[in-house]
Parts: structure tokens; C-alpha cells; sequence
């Protein structure tokens, strides 16, 4: 479980195609304190489990449903991701609960700085309209945001300086895409509601 609070941005070491999986390795280097085979971190808000490690290198593998899934299929070596370690008991819960597991990609349809922030606009994937609420919570590159204004096919964000300096949405330009997990506790009372109705 995550909380949405980036600790912090770390470089794509290596990209390596092993048999049935894509092995991506990045450097923890200042996150890998006590880091163990088979701990669970946040890259870019995807779930991975740590499968080797080599200093403060640590290889992950992505089977295909989370390459097709997450932008994790269009990584390269050289790009920075959004890093958060697993929750521990007793972590401050700064976000709202996380599970890593993205629902979909989306892309961003708009960047317009403001002032020192930034409003984004970005599609709502397929399926993910009745869970994007205005004021709600939304995981967007395992940053846990706020939704601004909710369109039939797209939803605003607005992002503060401090989010901006820690993660890698200031680089972000209209056109890429994003990794997104909708709130569980909003889809949970929706479905719930809708099965009511039927």
C-alpha cells in the first residue's frame, strides 16, 4: 500500500528484455535504505516488487499486462520516475490509500502554467468517468491529487509549486501520457449504489 506522497524523483539505470518480461532497473540511491528482495515500490504509481539488488540499483520486472496497462511499456533508460516506498505502520497517511495497481493510461490534453503551478487537463480513460469526482481523490503517476473540474470526457488538476519541485509532473508537456489509479473507496460506494439501482 502507497499513500501518493512522491519521496521523490530517481534515473531509469537500464532496460533489459528477459524471456516473457521487461526488466527495468533504476537507481534508489537515498530510497533504498533497508530495501529487500520482494519489497513492493512505487514507480510512477505502478505496484513493483523488487527482484535483485545491486548497490543501490534495484531491477524490477514488468510482465506484459503492465506494459500494455501503464507507461511503463514506453520507459527508456535516462527517464526519471516518481518513487514511493511502501507504507509502513505507523507512516503519516499525508494522500489517501493507494494499492499501485493502475487502472489505465491517459493522456494529458493540456498544460498551462500558473504562476508558480501548473493546471493540467487530462482525458478520463474509458470506464473511469463515474469514479472522477469533482474535490475527489485521483492517483496520477502515484501523485495523490485533488480533482478540479470533472468534463464528460476529461478532468483538471491543479498542481502546487511543492508537488511540481518533488515529482516529475513540471516536465510533463500536453500529449504524454500518465499512469492513473482511480480512489478504490469512490469505485466501492459507486458500484455499490449502482448494483442498488439495478
Amino acid at each position: 500500500m502507497f499513500t501518493g506522497i512522491v519521496a521523490g524523483v530517481v534515473p531509469v539505470s537500464s532496460i533489459e528484455q528477459g524471456d516473457g518480461v521487461l526488466k527495468i532497473t533504476v537507481d534508489l540511491r537515498g530510497f533504498d535504505e533497508e530495501i529487500k528482495i520482494g519489497a513492493s515500490v512505487s514507480l510512477d504509481g505502478v505496484c513493483m516488487t523488487v527482484v535483485s539488488i545491486e548497490g543501490s540499483d534495484i531491477c524490477f520486472d514488468a510482465i506484459e499486462e503492465t506494459l500494455q496497462r501503464t507507461t511503463m511499456g514506453s520507459i527508456s533508460e535516462g527517464d526519471l520516475v516518481n518513487v514511493e516506498r511502501s507504507l509502513k505502520v505507523g507512516d503519516e497517511l499525508g494522500g489517501h490509500i493507494l494499492s499501485g495497481h493502475v487502472m489505465s493510461k491517459a493522456r494529458i490534453i493540456e498544460k498551462i502554467d500558473k504562476g508558480e503551478g501548473i493546471d493540467l487537463t487530462i482525458e478520463s480513460p474509458i470506464g473511469t468517468s463515474p469514479y472522477i469526482l469533482e474535490k475527489g481523490f485521483i492517483a496520477v503517476d502515484g501523485m495523490s491529487l485533488t480533482v478540479g473540474e470533472v468534463m464528460p470526457d476529461s478532468f483538471s488538476l491543479h498542481i502546487i509549486p511543492e508537488t511540481i519541485r518533488a515529482t516529475t509532473i513540471g516536465g510533463k508537456v500536453a500529449g504524454d501520457m500518465v499512469n492513473i489509479e482511480i480512489d478504490s473507496r469512490t469505485q466501492a460506494v459507486v458500484d455499490t449504489i449502482r448494483r442498488m439501482e439495478v
